[in-house]
């Protein structure tokens, strides 16, 4: 019978048997006093390039644990590649949104600032910090990057080629998101979903976006979402449509 494994943690440091890994003194408070643990408890580890591992506390005090890493319970594995772009909203929905966009398998969480963003400041590494946490708990192997905030126009001069942007159109123009999601040539391809401010896009935001060749408009349906509620809502269609979903596949295998 195998042990119990007490918590996954996600670690920048490289993954090997017989390697080991030191964890600072958040991590170590977070075992020590919320968890309880002590030397000799497993917890599993993963950093987004080596897989999943297993590794024993060796020595646990008040500000440092030293783990021994063990044995590879999961190889690495290739997931899809779908970008979150959003107005940044208040801070409690902001993090919900890093948070559920994680568990939904956003490898990319970008910023934007459009003329009706009604938040001037973006705190990145609370957004990482939500990311981090969601990974660990929903057995990903890898924590999705987060971008610095940028302005629209920037991110548009920035979009690298070859890469689908589909943008969620207030205005109802476009297709049903469920039909565009279900043409094979969505599958599988490098894409980015774009949600945009509570207010709305502008005028002139959207006249620009809808004319770029590499933008696809898409409609929510028939209600006015929050942001948040569409930025979850859209990754869901894709993920059902195009992405991992489809493959059968229990989450995290």
């Amino acid at each position: 019978m195998s042990e119990k494994i007490e918590t996954r943690l996600y670690v920048t440091e490289s993954l090997a048997a017989g390697g080991a890994v030191s964890l600072d003194r958040d991590r170590t408070h977070y075992l020590r006093s919320v968890l309880r643990l002590a030397a000799g408890a497993v917890v599993a580890l993963f950093n987004g390039r080596d897989g999943e591992w297993t590794a024993r506390i060796a020595n646990i005090s008040k500000n440092t644990t030293e783990l021994g890493i063990e044995q590879q319970t999961r190889k690495q594995h290739s997931e899809p590649d779908i970008w979150l772009v959003f107005a940044p909203i208040k801070r409690a929905r902001i993090d919900f949104t890093a948070q559920k966009a994680t568990e939904l398998g956003a490898s990319l969480l970008w910023p934007v600032m459009t003329q009706f963003t009604m938040v001037d400041r973006v705190n990145v590494d609370r957004l990482r910090a939500n990311a981090v946490e969601a990974a660990e708990q929903t057995a990903r192997l890898t924590v999705p990057e987060i971008r610095e905030p940028t302005k629209l126009d920037a991110l548009l001069d920035a979009w690298p080629e070859g890469r689908r942007l589909i943008i969620c159109d207030e205005t109802g123009a476009g297709k049903p998101i469920a039909e565009t999601f279900s043409d094979p040539d969505f599958s599988n391809t490098a894409s980015g979903l774009m949600i945009g401010p509570e207010g709305g896009f502008a005028e002139r935001e959207l006249d620009r976006i809808r004319n770029l060749p590499f933008v696809t408009p898409v409609s929510l349906g028939p209600r006015l979402l929050r942001a948040d509620t569409a930025a979850l809502a859209a990754l869901t269609c894709w993920q059902a449509l195009a992405g991992d979903w489809t493959s059968g596949r229990p989450n995290g295998l």
